[in-house]
């Protein structure tokens, strides 16, 4: 089983923690996770894009002069889309992009995603993180001594005192680990997760 250290807030060890096989342990799927991060990120995505066709734009009903003898190109509508204020060529149009993936592919992408954070030392568990008032400078400190910039901190409820102390730092997010997805964990370059994360992961994926 692997092990990683346990830490205090000020990035000292205070213990060590074992971690489940099936879960930190497991094959890493590259196919799975990318496959699954497209899906995300195209969830994510609004679809309401839209354009006029030449059809849709209001006038241009008259040819604007005969088709022979001006000398100039013969035009059939000033709402062609080669004119000005004319409609839009394959106009876009509102649309979905859900993407769907079974579920075993998500669970496979996922701990793919956890054992990968493991393998590259860029996770941190941290003992607890409790905080009775927002405080920013407390998460500064903590994110200093782990010598931590781009971090997805993850705790094992929705915890608002921890996210307001974090939610101004630049590149920092905190999320419950109910929330958590592949995308996310293969985002940031460090994972701060509180035993009691990792517990709940563990109750989930076992």
């Amino acid at each position: 089983m692997p092990k990683l250290g346990l830490f205090n807030i000020e990035a000292k060890q205070v213990g060590e923690i074992q971690l489940n096989d099936n879960i930190f342990a497991a094959e890493v799927n590259a196919d799975a996770m990318h496959q699954v991060v497209v899906a995300l990120l195209a969830n994510k995505r609004q679809g309401t894009q839209s354009a006029k066709t030449r059809a849709e734009v209001r006038g241009g009903g008259i040819k604007p002069w005969r088709q022979k003898g001006t000398g100039r190109a013969r035009q059939g509508s000033i709402r062609a889309p080669q004119w000005i204020k004319g409609g839009v060529v394959f106009a876009p149009k509102p649309r979905s992009y859900r993407m769907s993936i079974p579920k075993s592919m998500r669970r496979v992408a996922m701990l793919s995603a956890l054992t990968s954070k493991v393998q590259n030392d860029e996770m941190i568990v941290l003992e607890s993180l409790v905080m009775d008032a927002p405080k920013t400078k407390t998460v500064v400190g903590m994110l200093n001594a782990f010598e931590a910039k781009k971090t997805l901190i993850v705790t094992a409820e929705s915890n608002e005192a921890v996210y307001k102390s974090a939610r101004n730092i630049e590149g920092v997010t905190v999320m419950p680990v109910n929330n958590i997805n592949v995308y996310d964990l293969l985002k940031y370059p460090k994972v701060i997760m509180t035993k009691d994360a990792v517990s709940k992961i563990e109750e989930v994926y076992a």
